[in-house]
């Protein structure tokens, strides 16, 4: 279409003109009368201004940023923080005389209403930042007809009455919508130039000034040319105005270079010492407050309110220093498998229960790597034999008891269908002491001493000793599956997870005082004070001198068990234990010292992949996954460096036996063995074509060979299901009974 003609434009303009004031006057002047006169009239309480959303920062152990949780980018800043130069751009771009006029600006109404009629696109904007203010604040969802627009006015006047220039200016900086999720200047400067708003220059406050009328039509990131566009209005506007200071002029000259060589931003950005990555160990953070824990509100919607936009300050446990070691630890003693396999560890301070250190695999990725290993269930293998021996001791089993091991068991289960629990696998097994058991990880042994203790008061003390948000009695099993009193609980049956472990092992290197694992040292409000400390005085679990006495057996694991890889360097004092899974699915070291807890879990996250011939572990001399494999060197690259600066701090002995050592029984599957006489041994008829046996004499013995009478006693009946009790005492008989199983 043709453009008309410059003289026939002009008589339209002024024509239009003509026309929209005689209207306007004419249709609402008696109304704006009263609405301009409305502060002299009955007073209208003004709402208050909302609280301004605000991003939460979440901080390490040391205070360092490791990540921020905002719906909206929403960073408040005081107007005094805000430089002259920045606010002068949005006077220019926005509302040159907001310090002179009184909220609306009718002589700028009116221009830009001819400008913008005149113009083949707006040019100014009608609304003076007092206006925007009201329309962000107060106007927010009401139809945009005639009575809004009153409303705008008469609020805008109200404002300026009740509140001083600067006030607005700020409320207005903090709360205009720049595009790309950035509410307020702060976040704009940071999303466009990656700098603080003190850190513009005049020329990007311009720019981001720009971006206000049409903050999506003028995505420099989405909509590149009509963000260039709408930048050469502004420089216009900018050379064209005579009220800048001299310091801030822009001649044509400038502006033609501006328009060339100003670099319009193409992608959102962050400050560089901002730039944080989502691991596990944030992304666990986020779902504990959402969903595990009312620190932040007891409903949902307080706690998605508070962390998404209560400009929090959280102090985190994570130890950064520490979880660099964890990190390396898992990338160098794990042969890299192309992903299918990988390891999580979970460390805890011993004293307190701090997660100091949370690896959840080599790294999380947004939709590609984000199931946490740290917290998902795995079989144990024998690494739950610590929690077994835990609740053994308590009940009064001393490091010196015998048990029979000897592979090839068969135990009572509670499935009629199935009565018999068998092992025919793993290590051979002996009659050993518990201390021996223990350092072979011998599962006849142990899966006997299960239901010596009692099947119901291992999974109660299991229970007890690792308790945590992820894992507690009565959990719902859409949540979790409950912990079993399986006959198979010895070998694993029960799926654990690497908190879990470390959890548990926190309890005995604590000497008996559970700490439940915590993310959270304390929580700031926006305005600084103090909204949350975590607290955990403890609770006992075990007696202290049943925690040291566990403590003294599990160290013979290190010393020359299973677990001898994972000793530490400088002859550190620790103890744990190996875990493998039937067919080396799963594989574990968990252990502790004075100071840490750890846990380590080797395997595939997808799936109970046997780790069996893999041709990248058998190229490192591991043909079979085991605990004492992978796991253990894990732990022990881990520790080693965690604990350096740490003194080597030793436990006190255990107190000496109170008793002579006994040999534990398992009542209905094992008997005592009582000889009460003997008895010739059955003979079979004689052979007539056999040479007869003759002494020196030269004359024949026919005495018979004597077999011991005996007679089976059995010791009574196991613990009763609903016993709990942890101190009720085990069966046993004196260690020099002879014990078989019964008949």
């Amino acid at each position: 279409m043709e453009r008309l003609g410059w003289i026939p434009r002009l008589a339209l303009v002024i024509a239009a003109g003509a026309l929209l004031i005689t209207s306007v006057v004419i249709a609402v002047a008696p109304r704006l009368w009263a609405v301009a006169n409305a502060h002299e009239e009955d007073p209208v309480t003004l709402p208050e201004f909302v609280p301004l959303a605000q991003r939460t920062y979440v901080y390490d152990s040391i205070g360092n940023e490791i990540a921020v949780f905002e719906l909206e980018n929403s960073q408040p800043i005081d107007f005094d923080d805000v430089p002259p130069h920045v606010i002068n751009a949005f006077l220019v771009v926005e509302d040159k005389e907001f310090f002179n006029h009184d909220g609306v600006n009718v002589r700028s109404l009116f221009r830009a209403t001819l400008s913008n009629f005149a113009s083949d696109a707006p040019q100014q904007g009608a609304s003076t930042i007092t206006m925007q203010v009201v329309k962000n604040d107060f106007l927010a969802g009401l139809e945009r007809d005639g009575r809004y627009k009153l409303l705008q006015i008469h609020y805008a006047r109200m404002l300026e009455n009740a509140i001083d220039k600067e006030t607005i200016m700020e409320r207005y900086l903090n709360t205009v919508f720049f595009g790309n999720n950035s509410y307020g200047i702060q976040a704009a400067a940071e999303t466009y130039f990656a700098k603080t708003a003190a850190e513009l220059t005049f020329i990007e406050a311009a720019f981001l000034a720009g971006l206000v009328r049409s903050p999506s039509g003028f995505d420099p990131i989405n909509e590149p040319e009509r963000s260039r566009a709408r930048w050469l209005q502004v420089i216009d506007r900018l050379v064209t105005d005579e009220s800048l200071p001299e310091t801030l002029a822009i001649d044509e000259a400038a502006g033609e270079l501006l328009a060339e060589e100003f670099d319009i931003p193409s992608r959102v950005k962050v400050i560089p010492s901002r730039a944080t990555e989502r691991t596990y160990f944030t992304e666990a953070l986020r779902d504990y407050l959402l969903n595990e824990s009312t620190i932040l509100g007891d409903t949902y919607q307080e706690r998605y309110n508070q962390l998404f936009r209560g400009g929090l300050r959280i102090h985190t446990t994570l130890d950064p220093r520490m979880q660099q070691a964890a990190e390396i630890a898992r990338r160098d003693q794990l042969p890299d498998t192309g992903g299918q396999f990988d390891a999580a560890l979970v460390s805890l301070d011993v004293s307190s229960g701090a997660i100091r250190v949370m690896v959840g695999g080599a790294g999380f990725r947004p939709n590609e790597r984000e199931v946490n290993m740290a917290l998902s269930p795995r079989q144990t293998g024998s690494s739950v034999k610590y929690f077994i021996l835990a609740a053994a001791i308590q009940a009064g089993a001393q490091a010196g008891d015998i048990i029979d091991g000897r592979r090839g068991c068969a135990l009572p289960t509670n499935d009629p269908n199935d009565p018999l629990f068998e092992i025919n696998g793993g290590v051979a097994g002996f009659v050993g002491d518990l201390r021996e058991i223990t350092a072979s990880s011998i599962n006849c042994g142990f899966a006997r001493l299960s239901q010596i203790v009692g099947l119901n008061r291992v999974v109660d003390t299991t229970y007890r000793m690792a308790k945590s948000p992820y894992l507690y009695p009565g959990q719902p099993v859409e949540d979790r599956l409950p912990i079993e009193p399986f006959a198979s609980y010895a070998t694993g049956a029960n799926e654990m997870t690497t908190l879990d472990m470390a959890a548990g092992i926190q309890s005995i290197a604590n000497e008996g005082v559970h700490k439940e694992p915590y993310y959270v040292e304390f929580i700031d409000g926006a305005d600084g004070k103090r909204l949350y400390t975590h607290f955990d005085p403890g609770t006992k679990v075990l007696d202290r001198e049943a925690a040291l006495e566990t403590i003294d057996i599990m160290e013979s694991v290190l010393r020359g068990g299973t677990g001898r890889r994972a000793a530490l360097e400088n002859d550190r004092v620790s103890f744990g234990k190996t875990g493998t899974q039937q067919d080396n699915t799963n594989a574990w070291f968990v252990g502790g010292t004075k100071q840490l807890a750890t846990a380590v879990w080797v395997g595939d996250p997808d799936a109970y992949t046997p780790m069996v011939n893999i041709r990248e572990f058998q190229q490192e001399g591991v043909p079979r996954v085991q605990g004492g494999t992978f796991p253990a060197l894990i732990w022990k690259a881990f520790m080693d460096p965690a604990h350096a600066g740490m003194p080597n701090e030793v436990w006190d002995d255990p107190p000496p036996p109170e008793r002579p050592n006994a040999r534990l029984v398992l009542p209905g599957n094992e008997c005592s063995i009582t000889v009460v006489g003997f008895e010739p041994a059955p003979t079979e008829p004689p052979d007539p074509n056999a040479e007869p046996t003759t002494t020196l004499e030269g004359t024949e013995t026919t005495e018979p060979e004597l077999v011991p009478i005996t007679i089976q006693d059995d010791l009574g009946t196991t613990i009763a299901p609903d016993n709990l009790d942890p101190n009720h005492p085990l069966p046993s008989v004196p260690a020099t009974q002879q014990v078989d199983p019964c008949r």
